[in-house]
């Protein structure tokens, strides 16, 4: 049965485009099974990046973009400068980034694949789509490159087609929690949050889920009125300060189109007239 929240819609699909374009950012290109954006060669600064608070995350970025400065053509450092800049919420700064990082590396698929991201974060949705594609090669297709490409397609609002290439990802990669975790999310955008929770509760007990994924259920789980538990899934990723400043952005959020009280109201019995 799906569950569907009455004047939100427009809050649902901002919510969801964001945990999508998050979700598109753990995608490699090729050649790395790890859950973040990053080849072989980096993981350790990304899982870095992906564990520090606030601040720590700026002087990180700030302290990568120092070495991109001095060589603005290194793959590597590039690619991680682009997602630090995403992360802390630099998106067309990113984008100017991975375009420098392209042009010297025009036939890298990762690198195609990691600008393509960069494209979507900063709203250029059309163009993203156009280099995701371009990245994939039908005689060696990656699955990544697909569930980044649903990604996008789903900020286009082509639901089906990105729920298509979130299928054929999954047939390369079964129960990838990065892959289900964009399945998921895509629920969110058409008001499905009961298809969109199981997706996400079967992502987040993958042994390689990481902290977005379990965020991303914390979400739902809270879209749903169920705050007390999206506080406790919340909790367990982040810190008491990070966890509380997120449930009350989203209990904010959903005062505003009243969906609290909707949410509250549907388990009520219904006043006989």
């Amino acid at each position: 049965m799906r569950m569907r929240i009455p004047g939100s819609a427009n809050h649902l699909r901002i919510v969801a485009m964001t945990g999508l374009v998050m979700a598109a950012m753990t995608l490699t290109g090729c050649g790395s099974a790890k859950k973040e954006l990053t080849t072989g060669s980096i993981p350790k600064a990304s899982q870095q990046l992906d564990s520090l608070s606030g601040p720590q995350l700026n002087q990180a970025v700030e302290g990568i973009g120092q070495a991109y400065a001095r060589n603005p053509r290194d793959r590597n450092v590039g690619l991680s400068y682009a997602n630090g800049l995403m992360m802390t919420g630099r998106n067309t700064q990113a984008l100017a980034v991975m375009q420098q990082v392209a042009i010297a590396h025009p036939n890298d698929r990762e690198v195609l694949s990691a600008l393509g991201k960069a494209q979507a974060a900063a709203g250029q949705l059309e163009k993203a789509l156009g280099t995701i594609q371009r990245a994939q090669t039908p005689d060696r297709p990656d699955w990544r490159l697909y569930s980044a490409e649903g990604a996008v397609l789903d900020q286009l609002g082509r639901s089906s087609e990105a729920r298509s290439r979130y299928r054929m990802a999954l047939q390369m990669q079964p129960n990838d929690p990065s892959v289900l975790s964009n399945m998921g999310m895509s629920f969110v955008l058409s008001g499905d949050l009961k298809t969109a929770e199981d997706y996400l509760r079967q992502a987040s007990q993958q042994p390689r889920a990481d902290s977005r994924v379990r965020q991303n259920l914390a979400l739902v789980v809270g879209l749903q009125g169920r705050f007390q538990e999206a506080e406790q899934l919340a909790a367990q990723e982040l810190d008491p300060q990070q966890a509380a400043a997120n449930l009350q952005y989203l209990r904010g959020m959903l005062a505003q189109q009243n969906s609290w009280k909707q949410l509250s109201s549907q388990d009520m019995p219904k006043k006989k007239s």
